[in-house]
């Protein structure tokens, strides 16, 4: 397989928790006890097997196995935890594994924190030849491509300014800047994508486009933004718990991910609290249940794609509200917000105490085939948010439908309305 630059085998690495706090002897205690060195041997054989019944191996990633080939963008995708962090460290060579094993073929740049390398005294330009020596770069490597460092980075303003005076921005346009600029076949990548504005995101993902199609490296790609992983890489990873769950295609890993964070409720298409005190609000309005029903009035999930969706929602005012709505949003599988909709025009300026049901009717032929997300909100518009924009239940959009409609989930675009066409012969 010469087209495979990095080769992972049962890649695994462990940590040494321990649950109590290690005792420390001061130097005077040594002395004071040296005339009793057979008891304190004896002492100290002891607090050893006592220590050792307080550690714990974690795995932080273990049994991790696979291919990363030349030119193909690899996204790396898991909850807080899961272990990716770890594996882009051990990629990156700065710790080493305890079990497995990693081939790589060629050279690997790393832009694992923001700033990593950068001294906070010395200038942008200091900075500049300072990370790009600790990434591998010659000085004169660098000084052919600082200009266009310094040019994707776009902070010439300040480049003789000591960075400790630049925002979290403007370190990771910097930082980024070098490591993309360096002669690498392997691009390691972590959360890039979470400092810095929209422009400079669209950028970033431009470069690792152009990077991974003109310049034929290849990159490992960590982020929490789906529509990231989905337009860039070609193929992704799951990790969870330290453990390889799934690879394969972008869209199928995503979507395992995604749909691993449902809880049971979640994907029978209802959510319930018994216990009002603990339900989602505040000590004006609790959410009590939120459903997802078909055109015959009963709970469902998974719905044909002509087929028309009620989003059900029951709640309680505990006291006297004036001017609050619900808001219903609707998100795909990229957490792409297709569209929301609040019942504002058609409630009453005052809601007097009680407990009430509300109804949000979708119509059919909308949404494209896959998994989607509905979000509850409730606000005072321009006052208070009561309850900001949370996921309750996920419904899943089947290909075929049983009434003839059929549309690949490949098709364009975010959701997929049936318009009316009209033919019309025109006399010549």
């Amino acid at each position: 397989m010469s087209d495979t630059v990095v080769q992972v085998n049962n890649l695994g690495k462990t940590y040494t928790l321990r649950h109590q706090p290690q005792r420390y002897t001061a130097l005077r205690d040594v002395l004071t006890d040296s005339v009793k060195t057979l008891g304190r041997s004896l002492r100290q054989r002891k607090n050893v097997f006592r220590e050792n019944q307080n550690q714990e191996t974690f795995w932080a990633l273990k049994d991790v196995s696979f291919n990363l080939k030349a030119g193909e963008v690899l996204g790396v995708v898991g909850r807080n935890g899961a272990g990716k962090s770890t594996l882009l460290k051990l990629l990156s060579r700065i710790t080493e594994p305890s079990a497995g094993r990693i081939t790589i073929q060629g050279r690997v740049a790393s832009l694992l924190e923001v700033g990593t390398g950068f001294h906070p005294e010395l200038t942008g330009r200091e900075n500049v030849f300072l990370n790009g020596s600790i990434l591998g770069m010659s000085r004169v490597e660098i000084r052919k491509k600082f200009d266009e460092i310094v040019a994707f980075a776009e902070v010439e303003r300040f480049l003789d300014t000591p960075v400790k005076r630049y925002s979290s921005g403007m370190y990771m346009r910097l930082a980024f800047s070098v490591a993309a600029h360096l002669d690498a076949e392997i691009l390691v990548i972590d959360e890039v994508l979470a400092v810095g504005d929209v422009n400079f995101q669209k950028k970033c993902l431009r470069k690792m486009e152009d990077t991974s199609g003109k310049d034929g490296r290849s990159i490992l790609f960590v982020s929490h933004n789906m529509g990231a992983v989905k337009s860039l890489c070609n193929s992704a990873i799951f990790l969870e718990k330290g453990q390889l769950i799934q690879h394969g295609t972008t869209d199928a890993v995503i979507e395992a991910y995604l749909a691993s964070g449902e809880d049971e409720d979640s994907s029978q298409g209802e959510k319930k609290w018994a216990d009002l005190s603990k339900a989602p609000g505040n000590d004006e309005i609790r959410l009590s249940a939120v459903r997802l029903l078909n055109p015959d009035g009963k709970i469902q999930s998974s719905f044909d794609p002509a087929a028309p969706i009620t989003v059900e929602i029951d709640y309680c005012l505990f006291k006297k509200v004036s001017g609050f709505r619900l808001t219903v949003e609707v998100s795909d599988l990229s957490g792409v917000i297709l569209f929301a909709s609040t019942d504002h025009a058609t409630r009453p300026p005052d809601s007097p105490p009680g407990c009430y049901r509300s109804q949000c009717h979708i119509y059919g032929d909308l949404f494209k085939p896959g998994l989607h997300y509905v979000a509850i909100a409730i606000d005072i518009p321009g006052f208070k948010v009561i309850l900001a924009e949370t996921k309750f239940l996920s419904f899943f959009i089947e290909s075929a439908g049983q009434h003839g409609s059929f549309l690949p989930e490949s098709w364009p675009g975010v959701i997929a309305p049936r318009l009316s066409w009209e033919l019309t012969t025109l006399d010549n």
